[in-house]
């Protein structure tokens, strides 16, 4: 047999009040609109962040161009040194 006590048949009631009480609570028009508020935040925190990756992201193209447009350059001078050491051993 199971030994039930009034304390824990208490607890068991208060646990349901609570609940209860708690989802009347988050489903009210307040709460409903808190929410809201939150999410439109969130949303605009989002776009703020999406569009300062597309800033860094348009930047490090800029700088990728750059540095390949360094590179070609610095190997067509080298190229160009070694043409003129090979023609200047002929």
């Amino acid at each position: 047999m199971v030994k039930i006590t009034c304390g824990k048949v208490g607890l068991v009631a208060l646990g349901f009040l609570a609940g209860t009480v708690g989802v009347k609570l988050l489903s009210s028009r307040e709460a409903k609109k808190a929410y809201a508020h939150i999410t439109a935040a969130s949303i605009r925190a989002k776009d703020c962040v999406v569009k300062r990756a597309t800033i860094i992201q348009e930047n490090c193209g800029d700088i990728l161009a750059d540095a390949k447009k360094i590179n070609a350059e610095i190997a067509a001078k080298q190229e160009a040194e070694a043409k003129a050491v090979e023609d200047a051993t002929e």
